[in-house]
């Protein structure tokens, strides 16, 4: 048991849970998190608060941000807003098909270093941006660095909105992409368009994993389509299933109308009729209380 915070670095962007140790943030405050290229100024989204899983192996935070960190973050976020604008122009003017998708700047650290630019981008195949970097380290006065994003890793970066109206999973809570097949959107009955079951990166909708187990666990109790059941309303056959509510659709012989009905209510009575057959004795293993009936005769 131990206390947490959750920060955020962008407005929007994806939280960050740290050990506050002895400090005690504020919703709104400006904090300190620890990097591999130092301190980071971050924004307190969730206040420190006591909670019940282990905390030892969180980071914690290096501080609250002061007025000089504040001024560094703030010339920072004007040096990749430079550097932004830089990396399109000279992009057009090399005639490059790339994307910027994001800029990232570190100042140096120690004697012997010089700051570094990372420009993130998109392109449809490999790009010779060789003399894109040389002018714009030019351009820049620091070290520079291009890297290539794939198409989920760019959604993840620039973050959006999705079908669901939603923040982005990939930018907001997913730690890793994990693999999704066309097979989990036919388990969910879900129409294979595209232009459906596709996320903004273009590629299979990230929700189709972590909502498959729960498709799954459906199909293995409920009667499938076509099945014969009993409800309260009259007997029927399973025409549909409605997992997100947890019922079943069925059409009922009496007039043909449609009854929804919850998979418990459909599964219960079979349910019961089976353990009574299988917990009554069979004819066999009676005993035989007719005093009358013919015993054996021993020889």
């Amino acid at each position: 048991m131990g206390m947490l915070c959750a920060v955020s670095f962008n407005r929007y962007g994806r939280l960050y849970y740290l050990d506050p140790g002895d400090l005690h943030p504020q919703v709104g405050d400006k904090v300190l998190v620890p990097t591999d290229d130092g301190p980071e100024v971050a924004e307190c989204v969730w206040a420190a608060q006591w909670v019940t899983d282990d905390t030892d192996g969180f980071p914690k935070l290096a501080g609250m941000a002061g007025e000089g960190d504040l001024r560094r973050d703030e010339t920072l976020r004007r040096r990749k807003a430079e550097a932004k604008v830089a990396a399109k122009r000279l992009i057009r003017e090399h005639g490059l098909p790339m994307k910027v998708v994001a800029v990232d700047h570190v100042f140096a650290v120690g004697e012997g270093n010089s700051d570094r630019t990372t420009v993130f981008f998109t392109a449809p195949h490999r790009v010779d941006f060789r003399s894109l970097v040389r002018d714009l380290g030019a351009t820049l006065h620091c070290r520079v660095e291009l890297r290539q994003l794939s198409a989920r890793d760019s959604a993840r970066v620039q973050g959006g909105i999705g079908s669901c109206g939603r923040d982005l999973c990939c930018a907001t809570f997913l730690t890793d992409f994990e693999p999704v097949t066309i097979r989990m959107a036919k388990d969910q009955d879900l129409p294979l368009n595209p232009m459906r079951i596709s996320g903004a990166c273009g590629r299979l909708m990230c929700c189709l994993k972590f909502e498959h187990p729960l498709y799954q666990k459906f199909q293995e109790s409920a009667p499938p389509v076509g099945t014969r059941v009993t409800t309260a309303q009259g007997d029927g056959k399973v025409v549909g299933h409605s997992v997100p509510r947890d019922a079943v659709t069925v059409r009922l012989d009496a007039d043909g109308s449609r009854s929804v009905c919850s998979r418990a209510d459909v599964c219960g009575p079979r349910r019961a009729h089976d353990s009574r057959d299988q917990s009554a004795p069979r004819p066999a293993d009676r005993p035989v209380t007719d005093q009358s009936a013919p015993r054996p005769v021993a020889r």
